[in-house]
C-alpha cells in the first residue's frame, strides 16, 4: 500500500499544474446549473435538494417528484470521477425505505433498470448510466440529454409504483 505521503506528494504535483482545481471548479459550476435547470425549469420535480460534493469521488443531487416524496423516495443525478459518468439513482429516506422498495422491485421482476440489492454502504435501490463519458464543452446539450433519460427513469419508476399500489 502506498503512503499517505507519496499519495500527498503527487497530489500537490497535480494541484500545482492548476488543471485538477479548474476541472474540480467546473463541475461544481455544472452542478449548480443543473439543480437551477430542474428548480426553474422542470415541471416534473416538487424539490430538488442541495448539490453534494463527497470527497473525490462522487457529486450529486437530489431531486423528487410529489409521488415519490409522498412514498419517503427520491432520485440522484451523480457524477463519479473515477468512472467519469453520470448516473440516476432510487433511493430513500432510510434503510427500512431502501429494503422496503427493494422488496417491490425485486418481486415485480422489473427489468428495465438494474435494482440493487441492499448492502451496507448501498444507498440505492434502482440505477442506470445517464451518460458514459460525458462531453462538458456543450454543456446545454449535455442537460438536455441528462434531462431526458432522468424523465423517462422517473417516469417508468412512478409508473411501475403507481401499478404496484393499484
Amino acid at each position: 500500500m502506498e503512503s499517505l505521503q507519496k499519495n500527498m506528494l503527487e497530489f500537490k504535483k497535480q494541484l500545482k499544474k492548476g488543471e485538477i482545481q479548474k476541472a474540480y471548479k467546473g463541475i461544481m459550476e455544472y452542478f449548480v446549473s443543473l439543480k437551477k435547470h430542474f428548480s426553474n425549469e422542470h415541471p416534473i420535480c416538487s424539490e430538488v435538494g442541495n448539490v453534494y460534493f463527497v470527497y473525490l469521488d462522487m457529486t450529486y443531487l437530489p431531486i423528487s417528484t410529489k409521488s415519490l416524496k409522498d412514498r419517503d423516495l427520491k432520485v440522484a443525478i451523480v457524477f463519479f470521477y473515477d468512472k467519469f459518468r453520470f448516473e440516476i439513482w432510487l433511493s430513500g429516506k432510510n434503510k427500512e425505505i431502501l429494503k422496503k422498495y427493494w422488496n417491490v422491485f425485486k418481486e415485480s421482476n422489473w427489468d428495465k433498470y438494474r435494482i440493487v440489492k441492499p448492502q451496507k454502504g448501498v444507498d440505492s435501490i434502482v440505477e442506470h448510466i445517464l451518460v458514459e463519458n460525458p462531453d462538458f464543452s456543450d454543456t446545454e446539450s449535455l442537460s438536455k440529454q441528462i434531462d431526458k433519460v432522468a424523465v423517462k427513469f422517473i417516469k417508468d419508476i412512478e409508473r411501475l409504483l403507481s401499478k404496484r399500489a393499484a
